[in-house]
């Protein structure tokens, strides 16, 4: 199992981080390792999104996605080639006007990953992610 957590402020509104968040399909703009991003189905306020991603190899997963606008949103991996398990959220506070974003991701594999790659790519890959939604903030709201 890989587990992280991540907090980070963002000068927006949470119904602005909330916009960036569920706009899946423009996450290969902004997030490098997404190589693509499809929404494959809704129900109510869950979604079923197929990602594309390229992380030292390149691998998919399909994520369903429920959306608390403008508060939360959680997962539940629905399938993948690289993920067994996959569960997580982005729990959103507003303060002052601006957004305190925290991520969470708990991950298992079907293949074995060493520990330490497991631990080298959660401390890279977090910090790089957040710093791209830094940015695009910036982008969309200055």
């Amino acid at each position: 199992m890989a587990a992280a957590e991540i907090t980070q402020t963002f000068a927006c509104t949470n119904e602005q981080f909330f916009k960036i968040l569920v706009d899946y399909e423009s996450y290969p703009e902004f997030l490098t390792e997404v190589k693509g991003c499809k929404i494959l189905k809704t129900d109510g306020n869950k979604k079923l999104v197929e990602f594309n991603v390229s992380v030292i190899k390149t691998f998919f997963y399909r994520l369903w996605l429920t959306e608390e606008a403008p508060k939360r949103i959680h997962w539940k991996l629905e399938s993948g080639d690289l993920f067994k398990t996959s569960d997580g959220s982005w729990d959103l506070t507003e303060k002052d006007g601006k957004t305190i974003a925290t991520y969470k991701v708990d991950a298992s594999f079907k293949i074995f990953v060493p520990g330490p790659m497991t631990r080298t790519l959660v401390s890279v890959s977090l910090p790089n992610m957040m710093s791209n939604y830094q940015k695009r903030v910036k982008e969309l709201y200055g």
